[in-house]
C-alpha cells in the first residue's frame, strides 16, 4: 500500500486490475476539526476570563478605581501612551528598571492593558503611590 502525492487526502489500493484506486481518507479530516474546535474552545474561554479580570473590582488585592485613577492621571488611560522623551512608557508610565522589577519584559507600552494593571498592583502593593509621586 503506499499513499499518494498530496499523502494526506488519499490512500492508494491495489485492486484486482493493478491500478491504484483512490479513496478519501475522511478519518483524516476529524482530527483536523477537533483540534480546530479545541483552539476555538480555548480561544473563548480566554476571552471570558480576559472580560472577567478586566471587570473585577480588585487587581491582586489592589482597588481598581486606584489603578484607573493614576492610570487616567498618569497617560489618560491609554496602554500604548509614550511619554515625549521616550522614558515612561504605557498606561502607568513605566520606565523600563521599574517595570523588569515588578516581573515586566520588553517594552511596557507593547504590553497587553491586563498585563500592565497586573505590574501596576504589584507595584502599588509594594511601594504604594510612590512610584507615581504626581498621579498617586
Amino acid at each position: 500500500m503506499a499513499l499518494s502525492a498530496s499523502g494526506v487526502a488519499a490512500a492508494a489500493e491495489v485492486v484486482p486490475s493493478g491500478e491504484p484506486k483512490l479513496e478519501k481518507l475522511t478519518a483524516l479530516s476529524r482530527p483536523h476539526d477537533q483540534l480546530e474546535h479545541s483552539i476555538a474552545v480555548f480561544r473563548k474561554q480566554q476571552a471570558e476570563q480576559l472580560r472577567r479580570a478586566m471587570n473585577s473590582p480588585t487587581v491582586l488585592g489592589v482597588p481598581r478605581s486606584t489603578l484607573e485613577s493614576i492610570a487616567a492621571c498618569e497617560s489618560g488611560g491609554s496602554p500604548t501612551s509614550v511619554s515625549s522623551d521616550g522614558s515612561y512608557r504605557g498606561k502607568y508610565q513605566f520606565d523600563h528598571g521599574t517595570w523588569a522589577s515588578v516581573g515586566g519584559k520588553g517594552d511596557p507600552a507593547a504590553a497587553s492593558e491586563l498585563e500592565q494593571d497586573r505590574r501596576a498592583a504589584m507595584l502599588y502593593s509594594r511601594s504604594g503611590t510612590s512610584p507615581w509621586p504626581i498621579c498617586g
